[in-house]
């Protein structure tokens, strides 16, 4: 899994203004990341809106990306939700070849335990023909995975990574110091990713990769090879921007972004709206 090391994308759904999927703009979307050197494309994430895109959709995006392309970038597929069962169908239904990995968030809403979670995962696990990572980001599922309860499943043969969105610094080095060496430990955080390489992170999903694919990587980079003086005048670029991304919630001030940067639409799908005029001035004194 040498591949899902560095910087991996997060992709947004590019919409046209009457919020129909704007695959001229998702091509466009995957030429500025590559170009601007990203390891791996994630799709059908959660910053993707996913739970807004139809089944229909999430075939046609997936079929698009893998067209365009063509196997120069290795693809994380996103597969989640609350309803093991559901997500087991979903898994099973997905034509998934050309995947490298799944990314399946922790079940969010119905607060399971950590005994509920393990079962949850381990029944994707075993389902998936491709290996699966896990996704903690407990400030939107409600829930968080524990150190005991990732080092636990980090022993499924098919489990192999996780992305780590917890904030806690504590239990992402709990992670980092017990886990078996091949399990890919993952910053979820963009801003928290030069520290959890500095204790054994391999990466990052990244949000702001979207928008600024370049400096991001290269601060990658720069931590994965342990100059992070060089990794932290890139990361403190950032600080002011960082935050702006999920003021009016996430992927509202990435898109916002992007379509200042001409690359595609600030559109995005009810419940969320787009970035108000307060926010995008705020951006455009950065951007």
């Amino acid at each position: 899994m040498d591949k899902l090391r560095g910087t991996g994308v997060a992709l947004v759904t590019p919409f046209t203004t009457d919020h129909s999927v704007d695959y001229d703009a998702l091509r466009r979307l995957l030429d500025f990341v590559i170009e601007g050197g990203i390891e791996y494309l994630v799709i059908n994430g959660t910053t993707a809106e996913s739970p807004t895109i139809t089944s229909e959709e999430k075939t046609e995006i997936l079929r698009v990306v893998k067209e365009h392309v063509a196997g120069h970038v290795p693809l994380v597929y996103g597969i989640g939700g609350n309803d093991t069962a559901g997500t087991v169908a979903t898994i099973r239904t997905t034509d998934l070849s050309g995947v490298t990995a799944l990314l399946s968030a922790s079940p969010y809403y119905n607060k399971p335990s950590q005994a509920g979670i393990i079962a949850h995962y381990e029944l994707l696990a075993d389902a998936s023909p491709v290996p699966v990572i896990l996704y903690n980001v407990p400030g939107r599922t409600a829930s968080n995975l524990t150190a005991a309860t990732t080092l636990r499943l980090a022993q499924h043969p098919n489990i192999i990574g996780i992305k780590e969105a917890s904030g806690n610094l504590e239990q992402c080095q709990q992670i980092a110091a017990r886990k078996p060496v091949d399990f890919l430990l993952i910053s979820g955080d963009d801003m928290m990713t030069t520290s959890l390489v500095s204790f054994g992170a391999v990466g990052v999903i990244s949000v702001l990769a979207n928008a600024f694919p370049r400096p991001f990587t290269d601060m990658v980079r720069h931590a994965l090879a342990g100059e992070f003086a060089a990794a932290s005048q890139l990361l403190f670029k950032f600080v002011d921007l960082n935050p702006l991304m999920y003021e009016e919630s996430n992927p509202v001030g990435v898109k916002a972004t992007l379509e200042a940067l001409s690359v595609c639409s600030g559109a995005v799908r009810l419940p969320l709206l787009a970035a108000s005029k307060e926010l995008k001035d705020k951006l455009g004194k950065l951007v």
